[in-house]
């Protein structure tokens, strides 16, 4: 229970939890301004995402990408960087996914999955340890080398499909075929596209807790991402720590790209722009203040949000765009926690004198 506490302090709770009621007031009044109904929209949007077994199956499928992503984004933060390239990443970790489950088509999928899932998963490590390693040798800003690295990784991969592993007649690869298709009790939410990930994807924030607050390695990272030069004095290895640092939230987002196209799609299309799963990663980590568990709350609440947005299209008329609106709003509040601070002002000194009284 102590250490329950301790990673989940009073304010830490509270600060969150108001920012999101703020941000979705902020979307009643926009809803209001519209001629809206917020409380028809947001029903629902609730009944979108808990109203049958399919959908409810198919918002945990949404927010299993928005978990790896997040965490991948929290993880680099946490040691001192800005991973902007979790997108390319993703793109990077689909790509070796696919190309390993086509290449091994015929093969068991007990060799398959777990050659394929681990293909994903390093590949996106070492596309994320490029930009590392440019910033612990060269002094490169990873922010500038991995928004770079965002458009190498989306063009290689569709080189790679376009070249190898195209359908004749399509924009997309092969199916990867049954062997490498990865599905989990989609029977219990009528074929939903539920998959092994969300099952990777918990265990990975666990992976997190551990390795930072746990191990002499992660209090190195943290170390070096409080202060390098501190870090450097204490005779901590600053450029291996931050290669390190980056190759494991690499793993992270190529894990996310893994499982979409093990679990979900079952092949990788030709893409004409970014999917955007790292920038929503980027939300993700922000919302749930950088920390795994956090994380794991954040996507869940954003991909509720997304998921159930077509329910407040459909049922209620609302544009989708204006979930954009109330996510924005909870990240600004998030952010801007002098200002949930100053709404929570008065509770604090209430709190206070009832403490000295």
């Amino acid at each position: 229970m102590n250490r329950l506490r301790k990673i989940f302090t009073l304010d830490s709770l509270i600060v969150p939890l108001v920012a999101i009621l703020l941000g979705l007031i902020v979307g009643a009044i926009v809803m209001l301004l519209g001629g809206y109904n917020p409380f028809e929209a947001y029903a629902a949007l609730i009944k979108r995402v808990v109203g049958n077994p399919y959908d409810f199956g198919e918002t945990i499928r949404q927010i299993t990408p928005l978990i790896f992503t997040g965490l991948a984004v929290a993880f680099a933060f946490r040691s001192g960087m800005f991973n902007i390239g979790a997108d390319g990443q993703v793109l990077i970790g689909m790509t070796a996914a696919t190309s390993v489950s086509l290449s091994m088509s015929g093969v068991s999928s007990s060799i398959v999955v777990p050659v394929a899932v681990i293909a994903g998963g390093v590949a996106g490590g070492l596309w994320a340890a490029i930009a590392g390693y440019l910033k612990a040798k060269r002094g490169i800003n990873e922010v500038i080398t991995t928004i770079m690295l965002n458009w190498t990784a989306l063009y290689l991969s569709n080189y790679v499909i376009r070249h190898f592993f195209l359908l004749k007649g399509q924009n997309r690869s092969e199916d990867i075929g049954a062997s490498a298709a990865l599905t989990f009790l989609s029977g219990i939410f009528n074929n939903a596209r539920v998959h092994w990930g969300i099952v990777i994807a918990l265990l990975a924030a666990l992976f997190f807790y551990v390795y930072l607050w746990k191990t002499k390695q992660g209090y190195e990272m943290r170390a070096v991402g409080f202060n390098q030069n501190a870090a450097e004095y204490a005779g901590m290895n600053v450029g291996r720590n931050v290669v390190k640092a980056m190759f494991i939230s690499g793993v992270f987002a190529g894990l996310a790209g893994t499982f979409e196209v093990l679990g979900v799609f079952h092949y990788q299309s030709v893409f004409a722009a970014s999917p955007g799963y790292g920038f929503d990663g980027i939300a993700v980590a922000l919302l749930g203040m950088n920390h795994p568990f956090g994380v794991v709350l954040a996507a869940i609440l954003y991909g509720v949000l997304t998921y159930g947005s077509a329910g407040m299209s459909f049922a209620a008329g609302v544009p989708p765009e204006l979930i954009k609106i109330i996510i924005g709003s909870i990240i600004f509040f998030i952010a801007a926690q002098g200002i949930v601070r100053f709404v929570l002002k008065p509770f604090y000194l209430k709190r206070k004198k009832e403490k000295v009284l």
